[in-house]
């Protein structure tokens, strides 16, 4: 299959059309939480970021998705416009179920170039996906909540992973049809995408060290599921993840590989430094 084909177009397309899935966050099986658990997921001090994104994203992909004219494109973009808008819808509704004190922000309707926001959003989505498959796999193995809890957050970090793998594939088909597709300029775009991207999350993380919703995630909180945490055994978390979750996809497609590889680098020094250390 040629990158940028007609029928590349297609399968990408499709498969994410196919593997939406139909749910309603109201009718999903939330659970009831002890005082503790509670406690935590109060604690969190991102939540308010969170939903800003996502309501962001929705709005973000929704105004792409009117300009498009490939139906089958559009089809697909305006899923995807969907399925973030009911990440916000499922965000906010946990927020009120457990009564979690965030300052609603409602974003600033999308300017400028809808094409290049759409590109901007999808590689700091992929920066977050990333980091994302490695926090909630070692919460999860911490308990950091009850299992039904992250059976529900599993139903978004999959569709995160959709569309990451998505918008790779989307990203390297627009630019073989602007006349673009050359490998070194798709990695070329993509470099200055991503570090846009990285920009944007510092700057994220600097106001949320700022602010923190006014709180602060406490260290009895953080030691729950930090406890023998290293900055290696995290990075390989996120990687391993990151592998694992892209085995579920059609292999002949595109998929992000710019982190994973970069953490295998890093990875690869960490070792290569500890071995000299220990001659």
């Amino acid at each position: 299959m040629r990158i940028g084909s007609e029928e590349h177009k297609r399968r990408f397309c499709r498969e994410f059309i196919a593997s939406h899935r139909r749910f309603e966050p109201a009718a999903l099986d939330w659970p009831e939480l002890d005082a503790a658990a509670l406690a935590r997921l109060r604690g969190v001090p991102f939540w308010q970021e969170v939903l800003y994104t996502e309501r962001r994203a929705g709005a973000i992909v929704a105004a792409y998705a009117e300009t498009i004219v490939d139906p089958l494109v559009r089809e697909a973009v305006m899923l995807q416009g969907f399925e973030e808008a009911r990440h916000a819808e499922l965000l906010w509704l946990m927020i009120c179920r457990y009564g979690i004190a965030v300052e609603e922000r409602q974003p600033d309707p999308p300017r400028g170039d809808p094409l290049r926001a759409f590109a901007d959003f999808g590689y700091g989505e992929c920066i977050d996906a990333f980091l994302g498959f490695g926090v909630f796999k070692i919460a999860r193995r911490a308990r950091f909540l009850p299992e039904p809890m992250f059976d529900i957050f599993e139903m978004l970090i999959h569709e995160e992973t959709r569309h990451i793998v998505f918008f790779i594939n989307w990203m390297a088909w627009q630019q073989v049809a602007r006349g673009r597709g050359a490998p070194w300029l798709r990695g070329a775009t993509a470099a200055r995408y991503y570090a846009r991207a990285m920009g944007r999350l510092l700057g994220t993380v600097w106001r949320g060290r700022n602010a923190n919703n006014g709180r602060d995630f406490s260290a009895t909180q953080a030691s729950v599921f930090l406890d023998g945490f290293t900055f290696r055994g995290f990075v390989e978390e996120c990687r391993a993840e990151h592998l694992r979750r892209m085995k579920d996809f059609d292999a002949e497609l595109l998929q992000p590989r710019l982190l994973p590889k970069l953490a295998g680098m890093t990875l690869a020094g960490l070792r290569s430094r500890n071995a000299t250390r220990a001659d």
